[in-house]
């Protein structure tokens, strides 16, 4: 078998239409910013004036504790799963911001806590854990402050990188709920003791109405929808097919699925009804277009859940939380395109080498020939469409390439030119981003939806 082959012909589709550079991420940090901006306004209404060191700490402190209170609302409220969001800013980045914004929040915790204690302590002229203490367990609602303090402290450590990557993700995922409850507990103590809500009954019910308008979201789109959505589509699996060592589609049938309105390059949270999958959604592409009454997903064995799909049975019920990602044509600015896959990256690649318009070129990087999943499907879509095909594998080494943008630019003529959708494992897609940098293609044109939560 050649490991890096060519299909070459005459362009087929039509020319994708011209679209203006997304503004939803600068409008979204916008109004973020905003939101902040009125939370320090409310600080700066309610302070007469601030004296001397305990002034200045417990001045501070507050700042912290309000700054630190709606960060808890946006965080929330980022991994909410609203439509509108996610197809516009993309999974990938919500997540992204999620997790940056969990550090400054989980460190304005941390100063709200030390500079309202040093504050008070200086105020008093008391000793620092005398005054710790008598806040804990003489002010109203602080106990279960405190326990909220606590929870949000563990999340964000099982939350940092070298943790998460020692448990699976059913687990990550899981003790992530303690989130909700952590700020279920702190939020009474904002509102008992905060300064700026005592005696102002307008900031108490904006806060109130944020917070519930949160809670809102949360319950309607990971709680209602999929339910709705469950009973409405009645999804179901009719086969699971082998397509590569450890890799699978599963085929799925439904009702009126044209009305989940999912796009070629998008994903869904899967939901398996059967024994020992039913307890948790995890995230698959989608790896052929949706059709009215059929979907496919096709997955690559990398733990307990994902293994447990190769025994799945007919006739097994399934919910799918969705569609998920902007990942998709509504990126596309240029009529030349290359599609960049590695391993089972080449899922959500496989639905948008089938259906984006222009000259589009495949690029499917993988360790072994016998691991090139769907390769018949691939070869037949370019034969139709004109495309371009090509196949690197690592081993035998002989007909290995390197990832890098003289590689590139040797498989793709006049690759500075191509808009870039990539998709694979995170080692490799570090490496294509630094080789099509390389290789003089613009960050904003290279488009890549990490499934790494």
């Amino acid at each position: 078998m050649s490991t890096v082959s060519a299909t070459r012909r005459t362009t087929t589709g039509n020319t994708p239409p011209r679209r203006p550079p997304s503004l939803a991420p600068l409008l979204a940090h916008v109004v973020i910013w905003a939101g902040a901006a009125g939370v320090l306004a409310l600080w700066w209404t309610g302070t007469a004036s601030v004296v001397g060191p305990a002034g200045w700490l417990t001045g501070a402190g507050r700042i912290t504790g309000l700054l630190a209170g709606y960060a808890c609302a946006v965080l929330v409220a980022l991994m909410a799963r609203v439509p509108l969001l996610d197809h516009t800013l993309g999974t990938d980045r919500l997540a992204r911001w999620h997790a940056a914004g969990g550090r400054y929040t989980v460190s304005l915790v941390l100063a709200h806590l030390l500079l309202i204690t040093w504050g008070y302590t200086l105020t008093t002229r008391s000793g620092v854990l005398h005054e710790a203490t008598t806040l804990v367990l003489d002010y109203p609602d602080m106990l279960k402050a405190t326990a909220g303090f606590l929870l949000l402290v563990g999340t964000g450590a099982v939350s940092a990188r070298f943790a998460r990557r020692r448990m699976s993700y059913e687990t990550w995922h899981y003790l992530h709920f303690a989130t909700y409850l952590a700020i279920f507990l702190a939020f009474g103590h904002q509102l008992s003791n905060g300064a700026d809500f005592v005696g102002r009954r307008p900031a108490q019910l904006a806060w109130y109405a944020m917070y519930a308008l949160v809670a809102a979201l949360i319950v309607g789109y990971r709680f209602v929808a999929p339910v709705r959505r469950a009973r409405r589509h009645r999804l179901r699996v009719t086969e699971v097919r082998p397509e590569a060592p450890g890799v699978v589609s599963v085929h799925l049938t439904g009702e009126r699925l044209d009305e989940l309105g999912a796009r070629p390059g998008q994903f869904f949270r899967w939901r398996f009804l059967a024994p020992g999958l039913w307890w948790t959604a995890n995230p698959y592409s989608l790896s052929a277009p949706p059709l009215p009454h059929h979907l496919r997903i096709t997955v690559k064995e990398a733990g307990g859940h994902s293994a447990a799909l190769a025994r799945l049975r007919p006739g097994t019920r399934v919910w799918a939380e969705g569609p998920y990602g902007a990942f998709t044509e509504a990126r596309q600015r240029s009529s030349k395109v290359l599609l960049l896959a590695g391993g089972v990256g080449i899922t959500p690649l496989r639905a948008l080498f089938e259906t984006l318009p222009g000259e589009v070129t495949l690029v499917y990087r993988a360790r072994r020939p016998g691991d090139l999943a769907l390769r018949t499907e691939l070869d037949a879509i370019a034969a139709a469409r004109g495309a371009a095909v090509h196949y690197v594998v690592d081993e035998p080494a002989v007909y290995s390439a390197p990832l890098t943008a003289r590689a590139l630019s040797r498989l793709v003529p006049d690759l500075a030119a191509h808009e870039v959708y990539l998709c694979g494992p995170p080692g490799m897609t570090t490496a294509a981003r630094r080789a099509l940098r390389g290789a003089g293609i613009p960050r904003r044109h290279i488009h890549h939806e990490s499934f790494e939560f």
